[in-house]
């Protein structure tokens, strides 16, 4: 015999009776104590019901509209901001990492086209604004979405 075959001796005790007779020791109330809500039939409360206080849910404010969870997060850049890098230089995530331009680890790059670009650059980034690759063609760069 192992540890994992024990099982529990079957019950073998008989359920209550009640409302059998008083020399059923479960007779008149049923077990049920006498007056008050929980006495009467159909005495349950619903869930939340607090005996007519004011119930938790209702004396809460309202929390408002919804959070996506599977919203896309980008880490954002201008390209403005791209300006200090060398003429001609490739720039993509690791590049922008090392410099600190990126706060959140692990998120795709976006490129915004917010600010002056007069540099020619190869930018790599996940996602561009028609406005970014406007700016950085316009300088003789390149926009590649990797």
């Amino acid at each position: 015999m192992k540890l994992s075959e024990l099982r529990s001796p079957e019950s073998n005790k008989s359920r209550k009776r009640v409302g059998r007779g008083d020399g059923s020791k479960h007779g008149t109330t049923s077990g049920r104590g006498t007056k008050g809500q929980l006495s009467r039939s159909g005495g349950k409360t619903r869930i939340g019901f607090e005996g007519g206080q004011m119930p938790l849910q209702r004396r809460l404010p309202h929390l408002r509209g919804f959070k996506n969870n599977r919203k896309k997060v980008f880490n954002i850049i201008n390209t403005g901001a791209l300006d200090e890098f060398k003429d001609g230089s490739v720039i993509d995530y690791n590049v922008l990492l090392e410099k600190g331009r990126i706060m959140k680890k692990d998120c795709p790059v976006k490129v915004l086209g917010n600010g002056k670009l007069t540099k020619k650059l190869t930018v790599k980034a996940s996602g561009f604004s028609d406005s970014a690759v406007k700016k950085i063609e316009k300088a003789g760069g390149k926009a590649e979405v990797i």
